[in-house]
């Protein structure tokens, strides 16, 4: 798995938020995405890394600026941490 946030300006409200993450889903096939209007951000869960320069497009075709991306791997910690 993959955690990407993008820094958003632009969103405003709840709707922006639904709009960013609508234009995010159309164009990919994300396991989750979440956005804060009041964090400026997105994150972004998805089972392999995603195109920056085309996730960039399809944010600043929805009407908002992306000032940046970050793409790390991400593990899901379980309820007590991780079985061994």
């Amino acid at each position: 798995m993959t955690r990407i946030v993008l820094k958003i300006d632009g969103m405003g409200c709840g709707m922006c938020e639904a709009h960013v993450n609508d234009a995010v889903r159309a164009a990919f096939a994300p396991k989750k995405v979440t956005s804060s209007h009041e964090k400026g951000e997105t994150v972004i869960l998805s089972h392999d890394p995603l195109d920056e320069a085309l996730l960039r497009r399809v944010v600043e075709t929805a009407g908002y600026r992306v000032e940046g991306v970050t793409q790390e791997p991400y593990e899901k910690k379980g309820l007590f941490g991780k079985v061994k």
